[in-house]
């Protein structure tokens, strides 16, 4: 009975937890690249500007609420919890494959229509071959043998948006390398080294989203140039925290997608949450922008793995989100110093 009292306290205070961020950071979830003027170039914060009191009071609830989750996941809450998604998710587990195919060839029908872009909003073209080649790129995902075209078309414009914008702004989006090894995969019907294609999509997407959440500890001026359109969006809170509560927050999110079951997939419930909720604020440029994010969230929602029974994860993966913060920031800093030589500290 102790244990239960125990484990039922520990789920409910770790849903407040999560809700609490949810609904504080919920506005932040547009790329403020696609709305409001940046400069890739320009000097970031420096790393004394950034880590402050809030930063590492932020972190540590970070790092509490990701150990609270993960000892969730190996008591009889977490399993429970993940049996009724297992029970609602059927149909996203089923037709994941078909999910990604269908969202991610609308994506490219309106990136063809729209024209002028290479895979997402902020990267321009004035090539003509490019938005036939998406196009193209749509229909071969109508078939499953011919997804292996869109896979090669998905590389081929990473590389040619890689030639025209700095590999510092193309972390922006291993998403789509995830996406194209996950179709290529899938049309050879066959694993890459061993590992399932889905996992591609989880660990590209948390790549993507831990690198951009970066973004609002390092230039917070860009997003508050956005809400000079959007007044009300930092919800009474100081802009100074609330940018660094958003980075947090997509950090810990993003960083959960590459952990255990239970933490992945009440990650990308709130992530998917959090994405949909911006779409009514900042339109239609943002629900096609993040329909690729969308549809990859939605697979992991679906993707039915056993719960984690292992408690040394608890530990293990306080310690790993410790030690990704610092490996991310500091590459984050690192090649941007390297390629634009600006300062760090």
């Amino acid at each position: 009975m102790r244990r239960l009292q125990i484990s039922t306290r520990a789920g409910a205070a770790y849903l407040l937890g999560l809700g609490s961020f949810l609904a504080l950071t919920t506005p932040a979830a547009a790329h403020v690249k696609w709305f409001a003027p940046y400069n890739v170039g320009a000097q970031p914060d420096q790393l004394h500007e950034v880590l402050d009191s809030n930063f590492f009071v932020l972190i540590a609830l970070s790092i509490a609420l990701i150990a609270f989750g993960a000892f969730i996941e190996t008591t009889f809450i977490g399993k429970a919890i993940l049996r009724a998604l297992d029970s609602v998710t059927g149909i996203l587990n089923i037709g994941s494959e078909y999910i990604m195919r269908a969202i991610v060839g609308v994506f490219l029908v309106a990136l063809w229509q729209h024209g002028g872009i290479i895979l997402t909003p902020e990267l321009k073209t004035q090539s003509t071959f490019i938005p036939w080649l998406q196009l193209l790129m749509a229909i071969s995902l109508i078939w499953r043998p011919t997804m292996l075209f869109a896979a090669v078309g998905i590389f081929f414009l990473y590389g040619f948006a890689l030639m025209h914008y700095s590999v510092f702004h193309m972390m922006d989006y291993p998403i789509f390398l995830g996406i194209a090894v996950y179709f290529g995969a899938l049309s050879l019907n066959r694993k890459v080294f061993s590992i399932e294609p889905v996992t591609f999509l989880r660990w590209s997407t948390g790549l993507t989203l831990i690198w951009a959440s970066v973004e609002k500890w390092a230039y917070p001026e860009w997003t508050y140039a956005l809400a000079v359109s959007h007044p009300g969006m930092f919800g009474g809170f100081s802009k100074e925290f609330f940018l660094c509560a958003a980075g947090a927050v997509e950090f810990a999110l993003a960083f959960c997608l590459l952990a255990t079951p239970f933490l992945r997939r009440t990650s990308a419930i709130i992530l998917l949450a959090m994405f949909v909720g911006a779409i009514l604020p900042f339109g239609m440029i943002d629900a096609i922008g993040h329909s690729a994010i969308i549809a990859v969230l939605l697979v992991v929602i679906g993707d039915n793995a056993p719960a984690n029974n292992n408690r040394q994860e608890i530990w293990r993966s306080a310690v790993a989100f410790s030690g990704a913060l610092v490996l991310v920031i500091g590459s984050y800093y690192a090649l941007h110093a390297a390629i634009y030589a600006t300062l760090i500290l």
